[in-house]
């Protein structure tokens, strides 16, 4: 597979990841307007009708221009956010405070607003899921360098950094080189603190020579074009630790994906 491939096939799969990241959110909103005690059953399903409506729209809408738009003013990407999340919070029991960042912030990147927004999904879909919070505030903010994200909900407070419910949220800051801390009190909740680079780090002309054994395998494998469930399988270790050596293979080499990855090996 050549490098243009696997670049195309790194695309493809993350916006196969924010589709589905979309359906899930349309679909609890859905859920919650044929829920929604505020509703007769009339209002109800034209609540349903009108959210899966705006839905198909707006698929057609993002198919032609997926990922394309270099740059977005970080108050059009929080504004983008907020049009995501409207119906499920329109009929839903969470009470979302939106936060805005400044209007002279930083332009972001594409794949930043796109992993941006991903994150923030998640992790209000994670808090619908779990049922306990009422209350989330999102905040975005720039330091010129980064992207400051803060979510912070008023559930039971007993998430940690290892919490399945976040694994989508550090995957995508891993993707992207940015840092994020889980702070939790039992009882008053939990607050996600999120940077998120807006240059990419500069890559390196050559791995290091101290690679360890496996991590030379790992990566010999993932040049070649093979994915994580290929490489566990051939070296005998489980997905999850593939991917905590391909994650510390982009940050020692200053890549972005598994396609940069490839080529500093080459």
């Amino acid at each position: 597979m050549s490098l243009h491939e696997r670049a195309r096939e790194a695309s493809d799969e993350r916006a196969l990841a924010e589709q589905a990241d979309r359906h899930a959110v349309t679909l609890e909103a859905l859920l919650a307007a044929l829920r929604s005690s505020r509703l007769d059953d009339r209002a109800a399903r034209q609540a349903a009708v009108d959210i899966a409506a705006n839905a198909l729209v707006d698929l057609r809408a993002r198919s032609n221009d997926h990922l394309s738009v270099l740059l977005e003013p970080v108050t059009g990407a929080f504004e983008r956010l907020r049009r995501d999340l409207a119906p499920l919070l329109r009929y839903g029991e969470l009470d979302v405070q939106f936060v805005e960042p400044p209007a002279n912030g930083r332009a972001l990147p594409g794949d930043v607003a796109h992993a941006a927004r991903a994150i923030v999904r998640n992790a209000v879909l994670a808090f619908v899921d779990a049922g306990d919070a009422r209350r989330v505030r999102i905040e975005w903010g720039c330091d010129g360098l980064h992207l400051l994200m803060g979510i912070r909900d008023d559930g039971r407070g007993d998430i940690d950094a290892h919490d399945d419910s976040l694994r989508p949220i550090a995957e995508h800051v891993s993707h992207l080189d940015g840092t994020m801390r889980v702070a939790s009190t039992p009882g008053w909740g939990t607050e996600l603190s999120i940077q998120i680079p807006l240059d990419p780090p500069e890559p390196t002309a050559a791995l290091d020579e101290d690679l360890t054994p496996r991590e030379r395998e790992v990566l010999v494998r993932v040049a070649g074009g093979a994915r994580n469930a290929e490489i566990a399988r051939d070296l005998g270790i489980s997905e999850h630790t593939v991917k905590f050596h391909v994650s510390k293979l982009l940050r020692r080499t200053g890549s972005r994906n598994r396609a940069e990855l490839a080529a500093a090996y080459a």
